[in-house]
């Protein structure tokens, strides 16, 4: 009996933390092109949050789940645009500019859902026909596009000329440009393409895992998929570990939330919603040291020349 309860808990902790992991996957590679190419991608969180909300309500009017979820890659490579405009054309500080994207993100979704839907802790409940389709266990059909970019992204990276460049331009831009690559239409390719990714995962929480968008729905996972990017070294087959390390993590408070200390009480439901957190810090501050980030991550072209 307890045998077949255990069996049944790993089960449900499995792919719970595949699920968990989709969205941390889509973002953790969307800012690895970014960061490979040099430009560091502290948005993420903002990125997924206009995915989130994008594709909720897009979703909404729409009544089409694959619309709303390329209406969100959309209106993330339009954010990730002006993001990078701002550290590729003007210079900004990289860091500032992707907290500040992020901050934006955090209000803005809130002001057009209040403004359009008189509520702006959410947007309308998107009916369950009109969701992304769940394959077996509750995984969605965005899991698997999320595992399926991994290889993708792997080929990508190390086998083709443009992964090639774009490794170049992180690493040493000044032998890149004098090798006839484009650095700033690379660079603003790169920023781009991780908006679009970093929006997916985002599109997958309100119309994947979820059936609306919610005022601050990514908690978060846009930090955690940065965490995972440097402990995976910028590399994207160790992304899919850190990721569904991370969403493991984050599964196994599924049954801690109904374990019973000596005492006869449950945890505490404040430890159980902290421990992907602590275990982000923890990461980081163990790995940071030991991963060598991209040499030129940071520092914009012209400043090198």
């Amino acid at each position: 009996m307890n045998e077949g309860l255990n069996l049944a808990i790993i089960i449900v902790v499995f792919f719970s933390a595949i699920r968990l992991a989709t969205p941390l996957i889509f973002a953790a590679l969307g800012g690895m092109f970014s960061e490979r190419s040099g430009v560091i991608n502290i948005a993420l969180e903002g990125l997924m949050l206009t995915g989130a909300f994008t594709g909720a309500v897009a979703t909404y009017e729409l009544s089409d789940p694959y619309l709303g979820f390329a209406c969100a890659m959309a209106a993330g490579a339009f954010v990730a645009f002006v993001y990078a405009v701002a550290v590729i054309k003007f210079e900004a500080n990289q860091v500032v500019a992707g907290t500040a994207i992020n901050f934006l993100m955090m209000g803005l979704p809130q002001l057009i859902s209040g403004a359009v839907y008189d509520s702006s802790g959410s947007t309308p409940q998107i009916a369950k026909e009109h969701l992304l389709p769940q394959l077996f266990n509750s995984v969605s059909v965005a899991s698997i596009l999320a595992f399926l970019l991994i290889p993708l992204c792997w080929y990508v990276m190390f086998k083709t000329p443009f992964g090639l460049r774009l490794r170049a331009t992180g690493e040493n831009p000044s032998a890149a440009d004098a090798a006839g690559v484009n650095l700033i239409r690379l660079r603003y390719v790169a920023v781009v393409l991780s908006g679009v990714l970093a929006a997916a995962g985002g599109a997958y929480l309100s119309i994947g895992q979820s059936s609306l968008f919610t005022r601050g729905m990514s908690a978060g996972r846009g930090f955690i998929a940065l965490a995972a990017l440097i402990l995976a070294k910028w590399r994207p087959v160790p992304v899919l570990f850190a990721c569904l390390f991370f969403g493991f993590t984050e599964a196994l408070t599924i049954p801690l939330a109904n374990y019973k200390l000596a005492s006869g009480e449950n945890v505490p439901v404040q430890f159980v919603q902290i421990i992907p957190y602590v275990l982000t810090i923890i990461v980081l501050a163990g790995f940071i040291g030991l991963s060598r980030a991209p040499k030129a991550l940071g520092i914009p072209y012209s400043k090198e020349k």
